[in-house]
């Protein structure tokens, strides 16, 4: 299995970063085929910004939406200087509004059409970070929200372009997700009332409403003040995780 593992942390001498390795050496010792994006290393941007609007047309839109979305006026006013405005607006004469939205498309930020592809190719995904705010942090909350965008992760219904969430389209393929979260505090506190929120928001809505058949959730929990045995069975369960990633 070909598996994506997105990763964030900041620090890459942090316990979050040995659960990376340790993950990736059980992968690897499986005959998995892996393949690491460290957010940070590479700088990603996770701003949503106007350019990554454009991952957000596309050509499989209703016709009435893809109308009040103005598309040729979109690409006038984003064509810049008088010269590249004159010759879009040539190209644009005698294209339809489809036509439009796949030029567009084809046109999103190129880093967030490069992760796409990675995400793409893979047959699992894998997730590691620590828990902020009950979430991932910005960086990693941020490229799902440039990555994951319309037409690749997932479409809507006619009833969903009504504001119905049942609309929703699940359009990932991948067999399996698994998130490792690093946390500061205690299994007790989740078990009572922080998972659930976490569930809901990363688990059901980012990954299995978009169609990904198996997705499990893995916590280590109270790692900055917990044990060093505790630390140590922690990487040895990461190994595991990697191991049995196909299980």
């Amino acid at each position: 299995m070909k598996v994506l593992t997105v990763y964030a942390h900041q620090d890459p001498k942090s316990f979050c970063h040995a659960v990376l390795e340790e993950f990736t050496k059980g992968l690897e010792e499986a005959g998995h085929e892996s393949e690491v994006v460290d957010l940070y290393a590479i700088r990603f941007d996770p701003v949503f910004r106007m350019q990554d609007s454009a991952s957000y047309v596309h050509e499989s839109m209703p016709p009435e939406v893809l109308e009040r979305m103005d598309l040729k006026k979109r690409v006038l006013d984003s064509a810049g200087n008088p010269v590249t405005r004159f010759l879009a607006a040539r190209w644009l004469k005698n294209k339809d509004t489809r036509e439009v939205a796949r030029l567009i498309h084809a046109h999103r930020p190129k880093d967030a059409a490069a992760q796409w592809e990675k995400v793409k190719a893979a047959d699992g995904l894998a997730f590691i970070s620590p828990v902020i705010w009950l979430h991932f942090p910005a960086i990693l909350k941020g490229w799902f929200e440039r990555v994951f965008a319309y037409g690749d992760a997932y479409a809507l219904t006619p009833e969903g372009w009504t504001g119905d969430m049942r609309g929703r389209v699940p359009l990932l393929h991948h067999e399996k997700a698994l998130v490792i979260s690093t946390t500061l505090f205690r299994e007790e506190d989740y078990d009572a009332y922080l998972r659930e929120p976490m569930t809901r928001m990363i688990d059901d809505w980012g990954l299995r409403y978009p169609g990904i058949k198996q997705v499990e959730h893995c916590y280590f929990y109270r790692v900055p003040v917990c044990d060093a045995a505790t630390r140590r069975g922690y990487l040895d369960r990461a190994h595991t995780l990697g191991k049995e990633f196909a299980n």
